[in-house]
């Protein structure tokens, strides 16, 4: 595992509160995660996820995952957990515009401490959001206690590869306000000590194209539209792409990854 102790929750409300929330859903779209839609597919397909379940998804930023299930695989009911009220408040707005706020609820609370009832779910449900979160230990333990016997946990996230050194990660998760990011093998001992089964946990490989997909956007369409974000702030724009390129290197060495989890709870 790698930290950063001195990045906290309120460092990552800042960040989902100002500007760079903007650029990445300039870059990213609605679905605020690497591979968008075929993603979350994959990910649902894997999980079983089907008509007529109610599901939690927790660090749900504006709920484009939760409209996505409730839309194209009939989930009859989301709960969405997130700690940054302009994201809450974003999400209530979009869900309204596309029809879709009778089946789904946000709350706004630290995903750690949600004040969801025991079992309340058939799975629980994340997409590249949990690097976000300091104690992930306590995550896992809360996706585990919310989800129902025989439910599922399914989520995408950003983890660390193979070889990244200390040095690297400490710019990487500044850069990106992660005060911690586990390997897949971390996640998955996780799992199993809540009284979880891994079923599927993988690097799925969708990282380093993404991430070049990301920076030719910016240089060859998207320059004014992210310039006008940060102000036109044209040093700032650098500075953010010189992060970018590190990351994109980090990428292709294997050393970052999107990471892919199912697990059943016993």
């Amino acid at each position: 595992m790698q930290r950063l102790p001195d990045v906290k929750l309120s460092d990552v409300q800042a960040t989902y509160t100002g500007p760079e929330a903007d650029l990445w859903l300039l870059l990213m779209g609605e679905q605020v995660h690497i591979g968008g839609f075929r993603s979350s597919m994959d990910l649902a397909q894997q999980a079983g996820i089907h008509a007529g379940q109610e599901g939690v998804d927790l660090c749900c930023c504006i709920g484009a995952g939760m409209r996505f299930l409730v839309r194209f695989c009939g989930v009859a009911r989301m709960r969405g957990v997130d700690a940054t009220a302009r994201m809450v408040e974003m999400g209530r707005a979009r869900c309204a515009q596309e029809g879709s706020g009778g089946k789904i609820e946000f709350i706004q609370a630290d995903v750690c401490r949600s004040g969801l009832p025991a079992s309340c779910a058939d799975f629980v449900w994340g997409e590249d959001a949990w690097c976000y979160v300091e104690d992930k230990a306590t995550l896992i333990a809360e996706a585990a206690r919310i989800v129902k016997p025989g439910g599922t946990i399914a989520f995408t996230d950003w983890v660390e590869g193979a070889g990244l050194a200390q040095a690297e990660a400490a710019r990487y998760m500044r850069f990106m306000k992660f005060p911690s990011v586990l390997k897949v093998s971390e996640y998955s001992d996780l799992l199993v000590k809540n009284g979880c089964q891994v079923v599927r946990a993988a690097d799925t490989g969708r990282f380093p194209p993404h991430v070049d997909l990301y920076l030719s956007m910016v240089d060859k369409q998207l320059t004014y539209d992210a310039l006008r974000i940060i102000g036109f702030d044209t040093k700032m724009m650098e500075a953010l792409s010189q992060e970018m390129v590190f990351m994109q290197g980090l990428a292709h060495a294997g050393k970052i990854a999107q990471g892919l989890f199912v697990a059943r709870k016993n």
